[in-house]
């Protein structure tokens, strides 16, 4: 089990997590290609830093990335179309609901082709069923560009409501929060 984001321990993986349309899953050596190109896309990128260098990720990605706790790769019939992160958040970084910093955080990116459909949120939801069960009464929090209206729907649509706006990475990002019991569809 590598790093834990709880104050328990839970195993990790968990089972395959299935929704109406998606499967959550551990990643695999198949997922390394979708995820270079995901890493990759200059659409992707655009509220992430940038897309960054397919030859470095070529050079740099494991056989199976994202081998870690946290990490689901997100497949829609038997392909895999983007991948949630919960990580804790980096308490260097500005943006915080507790003092000392280190929350949960929910993180996502979906290859383009899979935008508009629905799949973000269907897929952050389930992600966050499943910390509710692992994690009963911590906080999830997520942060987002302004800019990023796509992000900021799908926030909305999974109940996070705004903590504070703060200025980081050249842009107006946006903090929000989570917790069990709010309604995330």
């Amino acid at each position: 089990m590598s790093e834990e984001i709880a104050v328990h321990p839970v195993a990790w993986p968990p089972a395959p997590i299935k929704t109406a349309r998606l499967v959550l899953r551990e990643s695999e050596a198949r997922d390394r290609a979708p995820l270079i190109d995901l890493a990759a896309s200059p659409e992707v990128g655009t509220y992430v830093g940038g897309a960054r260098p397919r030859d470095e990720l070529e050079r740099a990605m494991p056989e199976v990335p994202g081998q870690r706790f946290g990490f689901f790769v997100v497949e829609l019939d038997g392909a895999t179309i983007g991948m949630i992160t919960l990580d804790r958040r980096d308490p260097e970084r500005k943006g915080h609901i507790r003092p000392e910093g280190g929350e949960p955080e929910l993180g996502y990116m979906f290859l383009p082709q899979a935008w508009g459909h629905g799949y973000a949120t269907e897929a952050c939801a389930a992600a966050l069923d499943w910390f509710t069960d692992a994690h009963p009464g911590e906080p999830v929090v997520l942060s987002t560009q302004t800019a990023n209206e796509a992000s900021m729907r799908v926030a909305a649509k999974l109940g996070f409501t705004e903590v504070e706006r703060f200025e980081d990475y050249g842009a107006e990002q946006w903090l929000g929060v989570w917790s069990a019991g709010t309604p995330s569809d």
